[in-house]
C-alpha cells in the first residue's frame, strides 16, 4: 500500500496550487492523508480528484467550515497497521510532546503530524513520527515536501523534496 502525506498547504496563502510534481504522485497513490491546514476547500477536491482514498484532519488555520467537516484526530487502519493522524498546535520546540501526548492510550505504528512545516521521519520505540513538511511553504523550513509512506509486512516512510 502506498501512502501520500502532506499537510500545511496553506492554499492560497502560500501558493496558488498544488506543485505538479505532487499531484502526480498522488495519483499512484493508495491512500492520501493530509494533516491539516487545507486553508482552501479546494485542496480537498484536488486531493479527491488524484486519488479514491483521502483521509484529512483539521488544523489551526483551516476555516470553520472545515473544522467541522475534518476531525482534529483520527485513528487509521493499513494492512496491518495502526496510524494516527493529527495537526499538532504550540510552538515548533515543544510539537513532539504534543502529539505523543495525543496518541499516548492507542500507541499507533505511526504518528503523522504537521503545524510546524518542518520535516519528521523519526522512530521512537515502535512508534514512527512523521512530518512531511510542506509542499508550498518553505518559510520555516529548509526545503518544500511531502511525504511517502509504503506499508507491506513493514514501513518505509521517505520525504520528497520539491
Amino acid at each position: 500500500m502506498k501512502i501520500c502525506v502532506l499537510s500545511d498547504t496553506h492554499i492560497p496563502d502560500r501558493a496558488r496550487e498544488l506543485p505538479a510534481k505532487l499531484l502526480n504522485e498522488l495519483k499512484t497513490a493508495d491512500m492520501v492523508i493530509h494533516a491539516g491546514d487545507l486553508v482552501d476547500p479546494a485542496v480537498y477536491k484536488a486531493l479527491c480528484d488524484a486519488c479514491k482514498d483521502v483521509r484529512v484532519v483539521s488544523g489551526n488555520m483551516d476555516p470553520s467550515e472545515l473544522k467541522v467537516k475534518f476531525p482534529q484526530r483520527q485513528l487509521i487502519r493499513a494492512g496491518n497497521f495502526s496510524i494516527g493522524v493529527v495537526h499538532g498546535w504550540g510552538p515548533p520546540n515543544q510539537l513532539m510532546g504534543v502529539v505523543k501526548d495525543i496518541f499516548r492510550k492507542e500507541a499507533p505504528d505511526i504518528v503523522i503530524f504537521g503545524h510546524s512545516h518542518q520535516v519528521c521521519n523519526q522512530k521512537e520505540g515502535k512508534t514512527l513520527y512523521f512530518n512531511p513538511g510542506s509542499p508550498t511553504d518553505d518559510v520555516f523550513a529548509a526545503f518544500k515536501s511531502f511525504g511517502i509512506i509504503e506499508i507491506t509486512d513493514t514501513i518505509n516512510a521517505r520525504i520528497v523534496k520539491l
